[in-house]
């Protein structure tokens, strides 16, 4: 019953460093780090609905809904109604929203520097925290 011994602590540290060194990278973009994983999916593909960017965040209506009401009162998304589907809102990126990408192209770096890993240890331990998050998410049911 040490702390030190507590696998959960230390994600959790670790999850607090990382987020410290994000919060340095991204506050020359304007964006806290829910809102850079945000951008990123509507970087990667656009319009997105609020539920299926929830899902690839893994973010509740609660939490998401505020982030995206930051994000649009910034002017980097607007959100509507889909007109397929009125229960339905899309979200998509302004020009502005659009621009911020190439400001943001060196942060995944600078994190990866930070990080002191090499290519190899960085995959491998993504690939341990991927089974490690399957695992809990199948333990979780």
């Amino acid at each position: 019953m040490l702390l030190e011994n507590q696998l959960c602590f230390d994600l959790h540290a670790a999850s607090r460093a990382m987020d410290g060194v994000y919060r340095g990278a991204l506050r020359e973009l304007g964006l806290t780090y829910p809102q850079y994983l945000a951008m990123m999916v509507l970087w990667e593909r656009q319009p997105v609905t609020v539920k299926e960017l929830g899902e690839a965040l893994r973010l509740d209506s609660g939490t998401l809904s505020p982030l995206l009401k930051r994000l649009q009162a910034a002017g980097l998304v607007s959100r509507e109604r889909s007109a397929t589907d009125e229960r339905s809102v899309l979200v998509r990126l302004t020009p502005e929203g659009s621009e911020l990408r190439q400001r943001a192209r060196e942060v995944p770096r600078k994190i990866f520097e930070a990080t002191g890993l090499d290519a190899a240890e960085g995959r491998e331990l993504q690939l341990t925290l991927r089974r490690l998050t399957a695992s809990l998410d199948g333990a979780s049911r």
